[in-house]
């Protein structure tokens, strides 16, 4: 990969290693299109919460939550690209903006940096999937306004795969599902 065409990109939910959708990464590394980078946190709290099918979604509400642990890697653009695909950027289920995360070297999740000072200090840009914003303040709100400081295994044990999902339902289906469910 040339640096120069390269994005950073971190990943907090279902694309980090050991879960559902890591394998896409680790094809995108096999094809030289991805590059570990690091673990890291968020530099800023951001809420993260758990939505339905048990999905992550990554609030753009800057102070609000907790940092949030996930990993940094350089993608090309043809991975990129994949990785908007999964992530439904064009269908409006998330958006990719910049955001400042401190890689971690040191450590368990980022420990050694826990004030925000002192992780601005080590913090580099990269881009996110947010939750898109056309429904992002309702899924924070349904959520009780709490955020996770990580998306863990537990979390993940209800993850419905996009291909074992029901054919006749939508990602913003599900979305507005569950935005209309009692909590």
């Amino acid at each position: 990969m040339e640096a120069d065409r390269t994005a950073l990109v971190f990943v907090y939910g279902t694309l980090k290693r050991g879960f559902p959708n890591h394998s896409l990464l680790d094809d995108l590394i096999r094809d030289g299109d991805a590059t570990f980078v690091a673990a890291g946190r968020t530099a800023s709290p951001f809420p993260l919460v758990i939505g339905p099918l048990s999905i992550p979604f990554l609030i753009r509400l800057p102070g609000s939550g907790r940092r949030v642990s996930g990993e940094i890697y350089t993608l090309s653009p043809r991975g990129l690209a994949r990785v908007d695909d999964l992530e439904g950027t064009h269908r409006g289920h998330y958006e990719r903006l910049a955001l400042a995360v401190v890689p971690v070297t040191s450590g368990r999740d980022g420990a050694e940096a826990d004030n925000e000072e002192a992780a601005a200090a080590g913090a580099v840009e990269a881009e996110a999937y947010f939750a898109h914003r056309s429904y992002a303040d309702d899924m924070w709100r349904r959520n009780g306004e709490r955020g996770l400081g990580s998306y863990s295994e537990e979390d993940a044990r209800g993850f419905v795969r996009p291909k074992d999902r029901l054919p006749d339902t939508t990602f913003l289906g599900e979305v507005r599902r569950f935005l209309a469910s009692p909590n």
